[in-house]
């Protein structure tokens, strides 16, 4: 999300991403600040051992006001928000639908083919199953009906993934949590965040299962009917805080006792199962399936869980690693999760430094059935925008990052604005698996310097990268040399696009926005890339709506393209004197993009239009919080209004 990152989801305030700063410390506790790399995951060897690393790791950062102090916070994205591959094994599961060219219609806009992820609207051509409005309902489209809804009460659920008869369903809290190291009267809302799994059997629209744990959600992949699913969750340790009995050094001293008392089961997360009539509770991951890297702080840990939608929920054969992470990319044998470490808290006492930020990635294979097994993990230094940062081809990984000076705490990629920055610029790196390290290959950078990357897209041997100050480096890379990455060519334009989608035939569909000479934002803008040549990337055509912005800018499954007939659909919202919500269509024709018409749903004003837009025959059904609008692909004449 991520996004940034795909910014789909609610902030909530995270312990593992706290500053901290406290009048009392003790210079006793001066261990060296964490080091990000090299990164070498390696699992504890008993819960004994696990429970003194733990301690060791968080002992620096403990304040007299818990694990961060009475100004400490930071942000942590929701959902991501916010992914070429290569050849599969005979071990393989197969991907549950063919390509979406060889079908009558289209498919959730994912990075990889064959690699579901979880959105708003899923469909198999003969029904739709919907969740805009927090209700699961599903829709048959030969009858133009609604056939069923499932109410979840009081649980929002965000995102869904379906495979066969079955649906998984996230929930999690929209509501910002305070971090439990803030003082009572700090923090307005108690508690941790959290988030559900819920198994739902589509047929019977009822609910199989449902699984909490601690922690947030952060992103799922699906391969064939497998779901692997990554939450993050942080330590529960009682803290105390300076009150009238107690001054700042007595609470620093108690804290301290409490760090050392707690047991292991603090930092592992917690479950609640109901399935089949019956609750189970407890810790949710075993000691011996946590894995550490050599330098952390304790203060976040990120759960693998794997789950066969076919079968019972269960508590998701989890695997987790004592780290934070904000970046899920997967293939079809596969998983990565990125940590930019922007989250580990800092020394109390000492001034904020200025340090070089880095990335660690943690490969997992899922080419097998069952739990995912960590194989390797590696670093490079910048950050990741979001999951299309990360791309692997034929063995090789290959990451587009962002350098520079940066304080890593406590602003995100978003946020970081907000402090004088030094000079950035931005590259790639190649990594290839070298036993159980991710080992540089090699590296080209250079790209944008004083600007960011704000889309990035790899098609096979070929990369493509934005970046973006004032006007819009779009950069070609030739990667069939995973040693000897170059640059290509280089198109300067104004505005930037914050989405790159593949078009065919040599050409790249990018939508941002448009801006002035200086760099200012005018409206929503769909660019038309010419990328034959590499060394020579032009811009065919353009369409710009001034005043708009769109949620494909940062959630790619809000982009429809299908390539049979070159139909492009994006939903916008107009700010005018009351914002107006539209889907606009635009048409792909040769070296020409041209706006076809709106699709406005009749409740646009109220709920805010369109989400989704997929491609059924020769229809468009277009699915908001307020219901199904059927549209004529061939003139947009409009057949049917499904309201909920």
């Amino acid at each position: 999300m991520n996004g940034r990152k795909l910014l789909a989801g609610a902030a909530v305030v995270a312990v593992a991403g706290v500053c901290v700063s406290s009048a009392v410390r003790d210079e006793s506790f001066a261990p060296p600040i964490v080091d990000s790399g090299p990164v070498r995951l390696v699992a504890f060897d008993s819960c004994d051992n696990a429970v003194k690393e733990l301690r060791t790791a968080m002992a620096p950062y403990v304040t007299a006001y818990g694990l961060g102090g009475r100004t400490a916070f930071a942000t942590a994205e929701g959902m991501a928000a916010d992914s070429a591959g290569v050849a599969q094994r005979d071990t393989m599961p197969k991907a549950a639908t063919p390509p979406a060219e060889q079908q009558g219609h289209s498919t959730t806009n994912v990075h990889e083919q064959g690699v579901d992820e979880p959105d708003l609207v899923k469909t198999d051509g003969k029904r739709v199953v919907s969740i805009t409005d927090g209700k699961l309902r599903v829709l048959d489209v030969a009858g133009r009906s609604i056939t069923g809804t499932l109410d979840l009460g009081d649980r929002h659920a965000s995102q869904l993934l379906v495979s066969g008869d079955r649906a998984l369903l996230v929930v999690q809290s929209q509501i910002p949590i305070m971090d439990p190291g803030f003082a009572p009267g700090d923090r307005p809302y108690p508690g941790m965040p959290g988030s559900e799994i819920v198994l739902v059997d589509l047929k019977a629209l009822k609910e199989i299962g449902s699984l909490k744990t601690d922690g947030f959600y952060l992103d799922a992949r699906q391969v064939g009917g497998t779901a692997r699913v990554v939450v993050r969750s942080l330590p529960r340790l009682p803290w105390v805080y300076p009150d009238q009995t107690t001054n700042d050094a007595g609470a620093l001293r108690r804290n301290r006792e409490i760090l050392q008392s707690e047991p292991v089961t603090s930092w592992l997360p917690r479950y609640e199962l109901a399935e089949n009539g019956a609750k189970t509770s407890g810790t949710l991951v075993d000691c011996a399936n946590v894995s550490r890297p050599a330098s952390h702080a304790a203060s976040s840990m990120l759960t693998v869980l794997t789950f066969e939608l076919s079968g019972q929920l269960g508590t998701g054969q989890p695997v987790s690693i004592v780290a934070d992470g904000d970046t899920v990319y997967g293939t079809d044998r596969n998983l990565y999760v990125a940590d930019d470490h922007r989250l580990l808290p800092e020394i109390p006492g000492r001034p904020r430094v200025q340090r070089p930020v880095t990335t660690a990635v943690h490969q997992f294979d899922i080419s097998q059935a069952g739990p995912p097994k960590h194989v390797a993990s590696g670093d490079v230094a910048g950050t990741l925008l979001n999951q299309y940062s990360l791309s692997e081809h034929e063995g090789v990984l290959r990451v587009a990052t962002t350098t520079g000076t940066m304080t890593p705490c406590c602003w995100r990629r978003g946020d970081v604005a907000q402090e004088q920055l030094p000079l950035t610029e931005s590259a790639v790196t190649t990594l290839r698996r070298d036993g159980n390290r991710l080992a540089q290959v090699g590296r080209v950078d250079g790209l944008g310097k004083g600007e960011r990357i704000y889309s990035v897209r790899f098609i096979g041997r070929m990369g493509y990268v934005v970046t973006f100050r004032q006007t819009d480096p779009l950069y070609t890379l030739d990667l069939s040399d995973p040693g000897q990455p170059r640059v290509t060519g280089e198109l300067k334009i104004t505005g930037f696009s914050a989405y790159l989608h593949p078009a065919g035939d040599g050409k790249l569909i990018g939508v941002g926005q448009e801006a002035t000479e200086q760099g200012r934002t005018t409206g929503t803008q769909v660019s038309l890339f010419d990328i034959g040549n590499p060394a020579s990337p032009q811009r065919l055509s353009q369409f710009h709506l001034p005043g708009s912005s769109s949620e494909a800018q940062f959630d790619p499954h809000a982009f429809l393209f299908w390539p049979q007939d070159g139909t492009l659909v994006i939903p916008v919202t107009e700010y005018k004197t009351n914002p107006n919500a539209t889907s606009v269509v635009l048409k792909v024709d040769g070296n020409q993009l041209r706006e076809t018409g709106r699709i406005t749903e009749p409740q646009s004003q109220t709920y805010g239009g369109a989400r989704r837009t997929i491609v059924i025959g020769d229809q468009l059904w277009s699915v908001s919080a307020a219901g199904v609008q059927i549209t004529a692909r061939n003139g947009l004449t409009q057949q049917a209004w499904l309201p909920f």
